[in-house]
């Protein structure tokens, strides 16, 4: 898919991604190596995001499976159409129920889920298991045999192997802790805050009308933010949702009217805006 860590970085750039060094040599290593990418860190930083772009660049159709509390088999790798096979078993009444089963047990009475999907097919592939750690520890068994050897068992049909592999991106934002067996499968890599330099790119990238000056101020306050002792520091989202506001308010500069007028765009808890309210200085940014 890529050909060197340059070449990622380029790519992943052309569809709007701005990708450090690090990001950019971990997708290249995981694209070689034919590894699953496990990405951590908080929310907001581009973990989906990342999984999105590999897709574009790659002419792939993306895969998703969103985890939950309580996602299980049937919503992960793939369930039987129970209200066809009723019909199909309706309409022969007179057939023996060893035929029956042999016709409802069959491909077109399966419908396969993000898991079986992604294996299935020569189509390039990206499969997005997105914020794996709020799914239930008992889903990362089903998660194994995909990773291992890119399989699905199922009993009535056999082994699906998959002909063409896809390339896998796991996000998690580590509210709970994976096992160690679904770790050593993939390749890590964290994903955190940028520096104020890539930050001040993004925001140009994604903001492009928004003054150069007032783009670094903008990245400048977020930073005295995240410095401080919030329940939910803003993220990089934040800071393109709030240089939009900037926008469409018009502003040129920042001023302490403005910036207490539109907290609510970065914070995200009262708490944390009164915080920020009394301890944010300008002038010191």
């Amino acid at each position: 898919m890529f050909h060197s860590v340059d070449d990622v970085s380029a790519r992943l750039a052309g569809t709007g991604y701005l990708a450090s060094p690090a990001v950019a040599t971990t997708v290249f290593l995981a694209d070689r190596l034919g590894k699953p990418l496990l990405v951590e860190g908080p929310a907001g930083v581009g973990k989906t995001g990342l999984a999105k772009a590999v897709a574009e660049v790659a002419g792939a159709r993306l895969v998703r499976l969103q985890c939950y509390e309580g996602v299980d088999e049937s919503r992960a790798l793939y369930e039987w159409n129970h209200a066809k096979q009723l019909l199909r078993i309706s309409a022969g009444r007179n057939e023996t129920w060893d035929d029956a089963r042999t016709d409802i047990f069959s491909e077109e009475f399966l419908l396969p889920r993000p898991l079986l999907t992604a294996i299935r097919g020569d189509d390039p592939k990206v499969l997005l298991i997105d914020e794996t750690d709020k799914a239930d520890v008992e889903v990362e068994g089903l998660l194994l045999e995909v990773l291992s050897d890119f399989q699905v068992t199922v009993p009535e049909l056999g082994t699906v192997t998959a002909t063409r592999r896809p390339f896998v991106v796991l996000t998690s934002n580590a509210s709970r802790e994976l096992s160690e067996a679904l770790r050593r499968r993939c390749l890590f890599l964290h994903i955190g805050f940028p520096d104020e330099e890539l930050e001040r790119a993004i925001v140009r990238l994604k903001v492009p009308d928004l003054d150069g000056a007032l783009a670094a101020s903008v990245v400048r306050v977020v930073g005295a933010l995240r410095a401080m002792e919030l329940r939910k520091v803003p993220s990089v989202s934040e800071t393109i949702d709030w240089a939009r506001t900037l926008l469409a308010l018009g502003a040129d500069t920042l001023d302490e009217t403005l910036v207490r007028d539109t907290l609510g765009v970065l914070l995200k808890h009262q708490d944390d805006v009164l915080r920020a309210t009394a301890k944010l200085d300008l002038d010191a940014v």
